[in-house]
């Protein structure tokens, strides 16, 4: 499930699903070496378990921030941050700030930093609203969802029945093009994280990078993990250890290596490198859910019979229109 779904119950974290983080992605600029594609969606459009019903129709939380997080030197602690808030017009549409901060203050989640675009509208239509601005271009706003995943299979005892339940699903987009000059000379860890501040400070509501770990391996330490930082994921170690021990049969020493495999919660980019999940970013077309299944199951079951979807554009945002009128 990516990280849809990361809260109690296969809910929400804090019920909001504005807030729930669902996939990163990152990948070199189709047709443009100097540049790299950077994705982060939120906000699933339909809830999982239970009456499937769809969520709230306002793309992201004026209470929120979504940030996005890279290191530049191999530590687990961002050197550099993108931050996105948006606002409420009188009207009900949202537009969207986003935010460039580095060094020390990019660790932190204190608001501000060098504003990359103002005022952005955030899409709401099957037309991508793309801003520009220092270098950069941006969209925010619902679009197709990417993800393909048979995740009532997976809850029904990893019985995959090859449904995809997000092929005709939403999601919202934030997606970054930058030039990779802003990352650095050397490859990239990176994660992304959603923050809310409805009790009058920021409060972590969820982060992670690689798919569907936090879902299936955190366990009861769910809460914990998702509030949690990068640079402190080794005492989640044992957790992972013990959910491998028993969705695969590890033994506890192999379970134990395996789990340090998956932590820290950071994928790795190199964007000199074509993207290929594990091992270098990930696409929109990797089926990170079959790479995660085998190593679930220690290699038992090695997918869920779901491809990618056939709505990815071949330009910017990449991401299809969404769903629905």
């Amino acid at each position: 499930m990516s990280h849809h779904y990361s809260g109690p119950n296969f809910g929400f974290p804090w019920g909001d699903s504005r807030l729930d983080l669902t996939d990163v992605y990152a990948f070199p600029k189709p047709g443009d070496a100097a540049k790299s594609i950077l994705i982060v969606d939120v906000h699933p459009s339909s809830t999982l378990t239970g009456p499937q019903e769809p969520t709230t129709a306002e793309p992201f939380a004026p209470n929120a921030m979504y940030e996005l997080k890279i290191d530049t030197n191999g530590d687990a602690i961002a050197d550099i941050a993108y931050r996105m808030r948006v606002s409420r017009s009188a009207g009900g549409d949202q537009s969207a700030t986003l935010f460039r901060v580095v060094g020390a203050q990019a660790a932190g989640t204190a608001e501000g930093g060098q504003v990359i675009v103002d005022k952005a509208p955030v899409s709401t239509g099957r037309d991508a609203l793309v801003t520009e601005g220092n270098g950069h271009r941006f969209f925010a706003g619902w679009r197709s969802e990417p993800f393909f995943f048979d995740p009532l299979g997976a809850l029904n005892n990893l019985q995959f029945t090859g449904s995809d339940f997000f092929a005709d699903k939403n999601v919202c987009s934030i997606v970054l093009e930058v030039p990779n000059s802003v990352l650095g000379p050397e490859p990239v860890g990176v994660w992304a994280r959603t923050l809310d501040n409805s009790g009058g400070s920021w409060v972590q509501a969820e982060r992670g990078a690689r798919p569907q770990q936090a879902v299936f391996l955190s366990g009861s330490e769910r809460g914990n993990y998702n509030a949690g930082e990068p640079v402190d994921d080794t005492r989640f170690i044992s957790v992972f250890a013990h959910s491998l021990e028993h969705s695969g049969g590890y033994s506890p020493e192999q379970a134990a290596r395996v789990a340090s495999t998956l932590l820290p919660d950071i994928m790795y980019y190199d964007p000199t490198l074509p993207a290929s999940f594990p091992h270098n970013g990930r696409t929109l077309t990797d089926d990170a859910a079959d790479t995660f299944i085998a190593i679930l199951t220690n290699g038992k079951i090695t997918g869920d019979s779901v491809g990618p979807h056939g709505d990815l554009l071949g330009e910017f945002p990449y991401v299809g229109p969404p769903h629905g009128p």
